[in-house]
Parts: structure tokens; sequence; C-alpha cells
């Protein structure tokens, strides 16, 4: 796909991933229909329109199918077009079978897949319009591999790469792609939880390249594969080599 003029929806678009790759997109002339559940500062939105693209932020709580619909509409009258969407938003859920709360599951499948699933909806008819379009969605390393005492979490990461697959066939007669990326150890404010001692371990012991990944090397391959036509139905794993190993 040519970037260029194209408009893009990006969740939890406001910090982490999602805020670097707006950037990353914006630099190629993309326009940026920013959602979060909260405006947060502006220093994205004004980075952003210093680029030369148009840029808009967009309150919404992903967790209700009413917002999810109602947003990707606010986006369309606001921006004009809607050629892709990154659906970056996203929350931790703590807990195990026995020591989890039940609503910590269901949000957790509110706003990584019943989220995912509204959105997608929203926005395929505007791309039918357009003749193509790209979703990008956000798995995780978790979702590859059991993960202790965030079964939600693993759960509901592990449901994108599948949902990724089958959408992309079913979208693949209308030009839309949709690939999704599963993050390792990111420096982000997400992984602020750890102790030093736990970011040691994972550097020293965990990740073979021994190091955290950042986000820009995320957003870099969400542009490549916004911006690759012969790829759909994949999900590329950034973590460092972390899930590739026995040992």
């Amino acid at each position: 796909m040519k970037l260029q003029d194209k408009i893009a929806i990006i969740t939890g678009g406001t910090h982490g991933i999602g805020a670097e790759t707006a950037m990353a997109l914006a630099r190629e002339g993309v326009g940026i229909a920013l959602v979060a559940r909260n405006a947060g500062d502006g220093q994205i939105q004004k980075r952003i329109e210093s680029l030369g693209v148009p840029c808009a932020v967009f309150v919404a709580d992903l967790q209700r199918e009413e917002e999810c619909m109602g947003i990707v509409e606010e986006v369309y009258k606001k921006l004009g077009n809607i050629d892709i969407l990154v659906h970056s938003a996203g929350s931790a859920a703590p807990g195990g079978l026995l020591n989890g709360a039940r609503d910590v599951w269901y949000q957790a499948f509110d706003i990584h897949v019943h989220a995912a699933f509204h959105l997608c909806r929203a926005v395929v008819s505007y791309m039918k319009k357009r003749d193509g379009g790209a979703i990008i969605l956000i798995s995780s390393a978790a979702g590859l591999r059991g993960v202790k005492n965030s079964l939600a979490y693993a759960v509901v990461k592990g449901a994108i790469p599948q949902f990724t697959r089958a959408l992309a066939f079913e979208l693949s007669d209308h030009n839309i792609s949709v690939n999704c990326v599963s993050p390792g150890v990111i420096r982000t404010r997400f992984q602020d939880y750890l102790t030093p001692e736990q970011v040691q371990n994972n550097i020293k012991n965990r990740i073979p390249l021994h190091k955290e990944g950042t986000p820009e090397d995320v957003a870099s391959v969400i542009c490549a594969l916004i911006k690759n036509e012969f790829i759909t139905g994949e999900n590329i794993v950034i973590d460092g080599g972390m899930t590739m190993r026995i040992v």
C-alpha cells in the first residue's frame, strides 16, 4: 500500500506502541486518528501535526460495542476516509484460574478480542469503498506460550493470531490485508510493574539478544506489513528470540 494521504485509526494511540506507530505512519504521510480512553496531554497530536499531516484525537471506551462502532463513524466524518486500522489498545489481566477475578477475564476479552471484532466490522465497509485496506492487530509473546498468573491475558492474546488468519481469508477478495504482531518484552509503561531483578533476569536469561525491545522495533514491523501488499494472515513475533528457545 502506498501510504501517502491514507487515513489510519490507531487505538491506544497516545502512548507506547500505538503512539510510536502513529508517528511512524505520519512520517510516511498518513493522516492519523488517535483513539484512547482519555485525550492525554496532546503532545502526540502536536508532533504528528508538525509533520504536516492531519491528526485528531477521539476518546472512547473500546470495551463497549457501541463506542467501537460509533468512533469509526466519527473518524470517517472527521477525516474523510479509513484505510488502516491498528488495534493497539489493551491492558494487563493478572490472575490465574482460582485467584483471578471473574471481571478481569471478561474485561480482557472485551478490550482485546471483542473490540477487535467490532472495530473490524466497522472499518471494513469503508475499506471496501476504497478497494482495499490494511488491518493490524496486536497479540503478544504471552499468547504463544503458557504464562503463569496471567491466564486471561495469555488466552486473549492467543486468540488474536487465529482471528487474524480467519479474517484475512475472509477479506482477501476485497484486497484487505489482515496481519498481527506479537511483541515480547517491550520497554513501555506496560513493563513498569517489573522489579529491577525481573528486568535483569529477562535480559540475562530469558531474551537471547540480551536486551528489551522498543516501541520503535514494533512500529517498524507494523509499517512494513501495511506497506507490503503480498502479506496477509501472518503473525510476526518481535521478542528478541524469547519464544523460539528451548532453554
